[in-house]
């Protein structure tokens, strides 16, 4: 009897430990959408740029992840693009990491939801190159990408450089800080005239509601010198992030990591 009440005891330490998780994030989103419908009275114009993430750690040097994203020109309306995509990292060092990964690119023709034809149909390979520094308690973090795009329209070349700026701060949360803001800027370059081809601003705050999950709260704006597929304006983002693997305490580095978009 005494060992079914402690495996019994076990079990429902469990269930209630996650059933707070997810309390947490469902109210943490609903919170999010609200706040992101107040704002669109006033901003009617902004799309919606939307991320579903999943990571998962191997161990000190790999991981794996895939993400969704789902973006529109107006605020949940108009929706014109969807991505989704896949790929491994390996920490060579704490300061750097390599990536590879592949994903499917769907652009639509502005003007309501998914009007076809379709302005890109793409399929794209990309390897990445990070570099991380921290100078205080701000953590810089240079991203180097190379896009080699089998699209509708043919193949293509691009190159991405992207220098961004993360702050953790909050009350210490079992070895983390609940809040990161974030801000970043990239570069995105083609190998044919006139070469520079779009750029890319991000300001955003995330919040951790736990080490395994976070919320992303952010304002893109995108601007692009030639339009061949995506259409460039102003974004709400709203992300959702979770991280799964080893149970022990990640490292720094991994820890505070500026989230893909």
């Amino acid at each position: 009897m005494k060992v079914l009440k402690t495996l019994t005891s076990f079990i429902n330490n469990k269930f209630f430990s996650s059933l707070q998780w997810i309390k947490s994030l469902v109210f943490s989103i609903a919170f999010l959408f609200i706040t992101c419908q107040k704002g669109h009275s006033q901003y009617p114009n902004l799309g919606s740029w939307n991320i579903v993430n999943v990571k998962y750690t191997l161990n000190d040097r790999w991981s794996v992840f895939g993400e969704a994203q789902l973006r529109s020109l107006q605020f949940y309306d108009d929706f014109h693009y969807y991505e989704y995509k896949g790929g491994a990292n390996f920490r060579v060092h704490p300061s750097l990491k390599l990536t590879l990964g592949a994903g499917s690119y769907q652009t639509y023709k502005e003007g309501g939801n998914f009007v076809k034809p379709k302005n890109n149909d793409e399929f794209r390979i990309w390897p990445q190159v990070t570099l991380i520094h921290s100078i205080w308690n701000v953590k810089m973090e240079q991203r180097y990408r190379a896009e080699m795009r089998f699209t509708s329209n043919g193949y293509r070349n691009r190159f991405r450089y992207r220098l961004g700026l993360s702050y953790p701060f909050g009350k210490d949360k079992k070895g983390y800080k609940p809040f990161q803001f974030n801000g970043s800027n990239e570069l995105f370059f083609t190998d044919k005239q006139p070469y520079f081809e779009r750029n890319r601003l991000l300001f955003s705050l995330n919040y951790k509601t736990s080490r395994a999950s976070s919320l992303q709260l952010g304002y893109l704006h995108q601007f692009d010198y030639r339009i061949n597929d995506e259409t460039g304006r102003d974004f709400l983002v709203l992300g959702v992030f979770l991280e799964f693997g080893r149970k022990k305490k990640q490292k720094q580095p991994e820890e505070f990591e500026i989230k893909d978009n």
